[in-house]
């Protein structure tokens, strides 16, 4: 587990990170990845390697937790958060709004980063500037999602425990519960969103763990890296630069829109 690393000079450079600004790893959102149906648990390995190794490295956020569900295949995820001192919260399986917003509560957090456990090569570089922008600009919402421009698997929200809360208290389709926060980007007029853009289009790469193939892709790239973590996103993008075949690998994997669960 890497330590965290929270720089102090980050909260005179920044006033508003006089605030408690925590991330949660959220679990699966719904059901079961197929990645993970009868596996050896090593999808909800990789799930968790996100949380408890990469984003120890950012330098805004001030604590990490994990918010899983309650089935028994997510104990190897409580079990790394307890070896690796991070907090973990376990809650519905279908309701994840629910959950997500309770995690939050039991950290007493102002401003709360949402990092799907299904992107294990999540970057503190793209999470910290998210949070960054977050402060300059002030939304209650800011996102790298909404138009997209890092490779699926970079996922990165940010938002106030006030817009979670209306959220979690207004939120009645099961689509709205089950991914914590369309409630809150589909109603720009009650929100105030906020897109995180990056130079360049990478988004017809695909980093995300949702099917066997995602995770033979993944664990090529670690084995690529000689199993360090340390890596950053643009030396992936350089990798698969250099060996298409990598992406080869679930290029065909159509991702799901949100109303398909």
């Amino acid at each position: 587990m890497c330590p965290r690393q929270h720089d102090s000079n980050v909260d005179r450079v920044y006033p508003e990170a006089e605030m408690k600004i925590a991330a949660i790893i959220s679990g699966p959102d719904c059901q079961l990845a197929s990645a993970e149906q009868g596996s050896d648990r090593s999808g909800r390995r990789y799930r968790a390697r996100a949380g408890l190794h990469r984003l120890g490295r950012s330098w805004i956020i001030q604590e990490l937790l994990a918010a899983t569900t309650t089935v028994a295949l997510d104990d190897v995820i409580v079990e790394r958060c307890r070896g690796g001192g991070v907090r973990e919260f376990r809650g519905s399986v279908v309701d994840a709004l629910d959950r997500y917003y309770r995690a939050a509560e039991h950290l007493q957090a102002d401003v709360v980063g949402r990092i799907r456990s299904d992107c294990p090569l999540t970057d503190p570089e793209v999470t910290d500037a998210t949070i960054q922008a977050s402060w300059t600009i002030t939304p209650n919402y800011a996102s790298n999602v909404r138009v997209r421009t890092h490779p699926r698997g970079l996922d990165t929200e940010v938002m106030t425990v006030q817009a979670l809360e209306r959220a979690w208290r207004e939120a009645r389709r099961r689509y709205q519960r089950e991914h914590v926060t369309p409630y809150i980007y589909e109603k720009p007029g009650q929100f105030k969103p906020h897109g995180i853009e990056n130079d360049s289009d990478c988004t017809r790469h695909r980093w995300t763990l949702d099917t066997p193939e995602d995770l033979e892709f993944l664990q090529a790239v670690y084995a690529r890296f000689g199993g360090r973590d340390d890596f950053g996103w643009r030396e992936v993008l350089e990798l698969v630069g250099a060996d298409p075949s990598l992406a080869d690998i679930n290029r065909h994997v159509a991702q799901k829109a949100v109303h398909e669960g």
